[in-house]
């Protein structure tokens, strides 16, 4: 007795297959899009409320209102303070007699695992950084995110010079991160024992902040000056 032979599907046509496989990504990319319009809010919301704490972590207690300036062309033009900060911004801090106190900037450079993004403290009187907020950091926990926490390495910013040429063109001194130890000259970082990365990190990304708006600070002090700021107290 001969046993009837199961027969075989036909397979789907490679046209078929492309067809559906193009669907789930058309599904999967509007699922993407919309969770990103979603969050975009969300995100955008964390990270201005991140600053202002930054803010008000970085700038003199006497600093009572802010104003905020975009460099364009060599050139400081005042943007509503919820202006998105692309890197371009300065935040310049009044106290209540509207008398200039300090001066903000954001910095980032890559650190060991993703880029480190940082709010310092510049006093264009005295020409140094005198201390910094981290804004986005993925560094290894008590390693590369020692950066904020680890007092010797902090040391470093209670004046680091950071004080322009006569031109003013650029930084009178590049600002760098040197072992452990070694620091010599007020405008080198005394780098975190086991966490060079990130510290150098941190040197390049005020060296290049420095020499790209120091110069510009400079020129137009006069103009941050005799601003006039809004009364609101900023903290």
């Amino acid at each position: 007795m001969n046993t009837p032979e199961t027969p075989i599907p036909a397979l789907p046509s490679s046209t078929t297959l492309i067809g559906k496989l193009g669907v789930v990504a058309l599904i999967s990319g509007l699922l993407v899009a919309l969770v990103y319009e979603y969050t975009k809010p969300i995100i955008a919301e964390n990270q201005r409320a991140a600053l202002e704490g930054a803010l008000f972590k970085v700038l003199p207690a006497s600093a009572e209102s802010r104003l905020t300036y975009r460099l364009q062309d060599d050139r400081l033009v005042r943007v509503p303070d919820n202006t998105p900060n692309n890197g371009d911004l300065i935040y310049a801090g009044y106290d209540k007699n509207r008398k200039l106190v300090g001066i903000a900037l954001t910095a980032a450079a890559q650190g060991y695992q993703d880029t480190v993004r940082i709010l310092y403290a510049y006093d264009p009187y005295n020409s140094c950084i005198t201390g910094f907020a981290v804004l986005k950091s993925t560094e290894t926990p008590g390693f590369g995110d020692k950066i904020d926490k680890d007092p010797a390495f902090l040391e470093n910013f209670q004046c680091l010079d950071a004080k322009v040429n006569d031109e003013p063109s650029a930084l009178a001194h590049g600002i760098r991160t040197v072992r452990h130890g070694t620091k010599k000259n007020p405008w080198e970082i005394d780098a975190i024992s086991g966490s060079t990365i990130t510290s150098n990190a941190v040197g390049r990304m005020l060296d290049k902040s420095g020499q790209f708006f120091h110069p510009v600070i400079a020129k137009n002090l006069n103009l941050l000056e005799n601003a006039q700021p809004a009364t609101q107290p900023k903290r």
